[in-house]
């Protein structure tokens, strides 16, 4: 049976008043680094930036909206997910930089360089969108001179999860970088933000207020709900460290293949680290590591990593989220944060 919002998104391909690609009732787990999950109600890969606000723009009120990248960091429960997926893979991938003598050029004509910029440091401002994958910035960054996105390499999603989440690896955050962002609402409106208007924690973004002043109607007591179109990045300049960067990302991406089941269906670490210690350790030290569920197993590689051995149910892998929590809490007295986003139905 055909929902009210998939015969008005229907309507809106038909008409060509949305340009994008749009399907019905799709399986999400070929969009996620799980290859779990049930299906979306409706799912869509915008054009560009303009054709992703005319489709927020005629989205009925109270319509649940999820965005996918690599679809890393995320758990797609069996029942799928009601409203909106927009997927950015491959889209909203726009990546250009500009350094502090104003010359501005695309992030792959930086490496070139200019004399005067070889023979001093400079301070470079990156502009990514929310489409672009984390280690195509990190090569980006390092192939231009510049140093400190070297951590972004061993983090397998894109630039709108790593703000979303403050994404970290190998002792780097995205947030330290982070000069300003545009954010895109349920009007598709863009709203520019500074960091200081954000709550940023260790695997945690949150707005700390959002102020209608778009919509005068609204009420006050309610905020628009906004998601991360665009960052812009500030990073030092030293072309002389251009093969020690290259080197960075080659040694931590050895690293992460070394430590963790990058082989392997997964999505990434599941829970948060507590304060002054790891999730991998204690759930190991609770005999944890190689623990089975039907098609899910805690990695023997890494017990924060939860694989799936090719026949995975998302029910599968909240069961054994639930037998982590539960062994670590009653041993150890700490209750484990998940870091994994979790959406859908049962």
């Amino acid at each position: 049976m055909t929902s009210l919002l998939q015969k008005k998104l229907s309507e809106a391909k038909e008409s060509g008043q949305i340009q994008g690609q749009l399907k019905l009732n799709e399986p999400l787990a070929r969009y996620t680094t799980w290859r779990i999950g049930g299906s979306a109600e409706c799912w869509y890969r915008p054009e560009d930036e303009k054709d992703l606000q005319t489709i927020l723009k005629m989205l009925p009120e109270n319509t649940t909206v999820n965005w996918i990248g690599l679809g890393s960091n995320l758990l797609v429960r069996d029942g799928g997910v009601k409203g909106l997926i927009i997927n950015t893979n491959g889209v909203l991938n726009k990546l250009a930089s500009k350094c502090s003598d104003d010359s501005e050029q695309t992030a792959g004509q930086l490496a070139k360089g200019s004399a005067k910029q070889s023979a001093e440091r400079a301070t470079c401002l990156i502009t990514a969108q929310a489409g672009v994958a984390c280690a195509i910035f990190s090569r980006k960054a390092a192939n231009s001179g510049l140093n400190g996105a070297e951590f972004l390499s061993g983090i397998p999603g894109t630039i709108g999860g790593a703000l979303a989440m403050n994404a970290g690896a190998f002792g780097g955050e995205t947030w330290q970088h982070v000069v300003s962002v545009t954010m895109i609402n349920e009007q598709g409106e863009l709203i520019t933000r500074m960091p200081d208007e954000f709550s940023i924690q260790y695997r945690k973004v949150a707005a700390k207020k959002v102020i209608n002043k778009h919509d005068h109607k609204a009420p006050v007591n309610k905020a628009r709900q906004e998601w991360f179109l665009s960052a812009e990045f500030r990073f030092e300049k030293d072309e002389q460290g251009l093969q020690q960067s290259k080197a960075e990302i080659k040694r931590l991406l050895t690293r992460r293949a070394e430590t963790q089941p990058t082989k392997q269906a997964n999505a990434g670490s599941v829970f948060k680290n507590p304060d002054n210690d790891y999730a991998a350790r204690l759930i190991e030290s609770c005999g944890l590591k190689g623990k089975i569920v039907n098609g899910a197993q805690i990695s023997q590689k890494h017990a924060n990593f939860i694989i799936n051995k090719g026949d995975a149910k998302a029910q599968d892998v909240e069961a054994l989220i639930k037998e982590i929590k539960a062994a670590v809490l009653k041993k150890h007295q700490i209750e484990l944060e998940t870091e994994v986003r979790i959406i859908g139905e049962y």
